[in-house]
């Protein structure tokens, strides 16, 4: 691990800011705005309230829950709900419907914070004297900028952010200074406003405010990035987040104070259309500071949209997720590009765009999918602190008591805006439709895989060998097998002997095994009968993509130079059988395994073919189809009847 994961850095901390902090450094474009509009008449009481409320969700749920609490569930450096739950799933197979959950949610979260940062940037240049006249909120000069700068965005992803990553760091650096000084410039003005921090204010809004407990769902909009800082410890590292972390939220906290004194010292009840955010710049660096908070939007929507594909890459690897086609753009570690992904993302931004055109009608819209993902975030990282963390039942209990009264009103608030959001819904419904389906189905196909002691064969597989009436097969056959050490899926027996009989100089039997560590590379190889059958275990991180064709030759070749197999060093002496199951007609299924089975053979149409998912060339690869039978046809009605012969 390289040196600045493992302490805080000059380098790491810069890191840190340029990848996990672009959705939660974004939040003051849009957050007291959003705040003031909803909250009726702008006077002290909404102002130190809003405030207060905002301090003290950034203490409790990013510091408290995220930086304090759940970064300690760190899987061998990674973080995220997926590597959460390959922590804890040992400790219940329900465990398997939250991670399923905040994933998808997480994921409905890549279609609205793109279109909702960038559009808040792009709008603040009506704020420009000269630019005013042309930017007006939802006309259709904004949405062509923001759906230009979308669509090259997501065109960039394809080339990896290598080139400019270096200058994330620095960039955002640059943008959360700018946040804290015109934040103080404002609060010298105004020094009352610092009162705001006090949680009576807080409390108060929320219980004697005519909207009261309701603007819990924008106040929200400020911790809407919080999930991030688990999600990307792999690229950063806990310590350089922890010292991050303090620099970003006295940024964020003087910013919001800022807006604050701003609103109490212009004296009227509205903001008559301004954002507090641009209106405490300067006015000579206004344009400057819309260029800045463009690019911060750009920043931020870039960590999410590579969070979603390391979200889907690691689905992929844990059987979440049909195998689609993912790609290496650079040579950085963990750094990937998955085409399927990246187009659906594309068109849900374009369609938020689109139909919402400002960012005031997309935060209507926003942080009901958050507040999902962050309560099942809670109920995994409650087994990491119970069953690995060995904290007594009662602090357990205690600290989750608190992040879930906190997130289930977060919930309740942003539920009202679920008519706002069906465009969301359905993207929702069909990520964690797809996720539920694939995973319940590879359960049910796994179950029907039958096992047979592979012992008595051993013989048959070399008397087969030397069987020089049969023509050869080829000179490696392999097979993926999940059979343990000592068995063999009775299926790739009757492939071997059935017709037409496979004869091959050396059999190889492959097992590939998801380590809960992301980049584990490694495999032991068991010679079953010298010189004739192989059986090789592949122990691969989740994070690892197999490359099955490269891998078994490196094994071949190691083991001819240890003596233990002769092999003449060519890869194409490999043939890998591939067992592909069709949904046979001779079935009687349950409504429930029906819907599931006939959707996931609908997806597999989808999904890459088992040679392209583990690196097969197809000049290697057979496929021999299998039907699969779940439930046998057993009572047919049907009737002979007795043609009368002509005379």
């Amino acid at each position: 691990m390289d040196a600045h994961f493992k302490r805080a850095t000059g380098a790491g901390v810069l890191i840190a800011l340029g990848i996990i902090y672009g959705d939660i450094g974004t939040s003051p474009l849009y957050t007291l705005q959003t705040l003031f509009n909803e909250g009726g008449q702008i006077n002290r009481a909404l102002v130190f309230g809003a405030i207060s409320c905002i301090f003290w969700t950034l203490t409790l749920q990013t510091t408290f829950k995220y930086v304090i609490i759940t970064l300690q569930a760190d899987n061998h450096g990674e973080g995220g709900v997926f590597s959460l739950y390959a922590l804890v799933r040992r400790y219940g197979h329900h465990l398997v419907y939250p991670a399923i959950i905040g994933a998808g949610t997480l994921l409905a979260d890549g279609i609205i914070t793109p279109p909702i940062t960038v559009t808040s940037a792009i709008e603040g240049l009506s704020m420009v004297k000269g630019l005013n006249q042309h930017i007006i909120p939802g006309n259709n000069l904004v949405v062509e900028i923001v759906l230009v700068i979308l669509l090259l965005l997501f065109i960039f992803q394809r080339f990896g952010t290598k080139v400019v990553g270096g200058s994330f760091g620095p960039i955002m650096f640059l943008w959360f200074t700018m946040l804290g000084y015109a934040g103080i410039r404002q609060i010298v003005q105004y020094p009352d406003i610092l009162e705001a921090l006090n949680p009576i204010y807080g409390l108060r809004l929320l219980y004697m405010h005519p909207h009261g407990f309701w603007l819990l769902g924008a106040i929200f909009l400020c911790t809407t990035g919080a999930e991030a800082l688990y999600s990307d410890l792999g690229h950063c590292g806990r310590p350089n987040i922890y010292v991050s972390w303090t620099f970003v939220k006295i940024a964020l906290v003087l910013n919001y104070l800022g807006q604050g004194a701003w609103a109490l010292l212009r004296h009227k009840p509205s903001l008559e259309g301004l954002n507090p955010f641009f209106a405490i710049v300067p006015d000579k660096f206004v344009l400057v500071s819309v260029v800045i908070a463009t690019v911060a939007s750009i920043i931020a929507s870039q960590a999410l949209i590579s969070g979603s594909f390391t979200l889907i890459s690691e689905a992929i690897s844990l059987g979440f997720w049909p195998r689609v086609k993912v790609k290496y753009p650079t040579t950085i570690r963990g750094q990937i590009y998955i085409p399927s992904i990246n187009w659906i993302l594309f068109i849900g931004c374009v369609g938020v765009v689109l139909y919402f055109r400002t960012s005031e009608a997309m935060t209507a819209a926003y942080g009901f999918s958050i507040t999902v993902a962050m309560l099942m975030t809670t109920f995994l990282v409650s087994y990491f602190l119970r069953f690995i963390k060995k904290y007594p039942f009662w602090i357990v209990g205690a600290i989750i008591t608190v992040f879930v009264l906190v997130e289930s009103s977060f919930f309740v608030a942003n539920a009202v805006k679920l008519l706002k959001r069906l465009f969301f819904l359905v993207f929702e419904i069909g990520l964690i439709g797809t996720m539920y389906v694939w995973y319940n189905a590879r359960k049910i196909t796994i179950r029907l895989l039958k096992f047979t002691d592979i012992t008595p064969y051993l013989t048959l597989f070399e008397e087969l060998s030397h069987n020089t009436n049969l023509p050869k097969y080829s000179s490696h056959l392999v097979y993926l097998t999940k059979a343990g050490r000592h068995e063999m899926e009775k299926r790739i027996i009757d492939s071997i002997f059935d017709s037409p009989q496979k004869r091959a100089d050396i059999y190889w039997f492959v097992n590939i095994e998801r380590m809960d560590d992301p980049y584990t590379v490694e495999y032991d190889a068991e010679v079953m009968v010298p010189n004739k059958v192989v059986r090789v275990n592949f122990r691969l991180g989740f994070r690892i993509q197999p490359r099955m064709g490269i891998m078994l030759r490196k094994v071949a070749e190691e083991m001819a130079a240890s003596k233990e197999i002769p092999f003449a060093g060519r890869t194409r002496d490999f043939k890998f059988v591939i067992l592909e199951r069709f949904l046979s007609y001779d079935n009687e299924f349950s409504a429930r395994d029906g819907f599931i089975l006939n959707s996931y053979f609908s997806l597999l149409r989808l999904a890459r073919s088992d040679s392209r998912a583990y690196g097969i060339d197809t000049d290697q690869a057979v496929i021999e189809k299998v039907p699969l039978v779940v439930t046998p046809v057993s009572n047919i009605s049907l009737k002979r009847i007795h043609r009368k012969r002509s005379s």
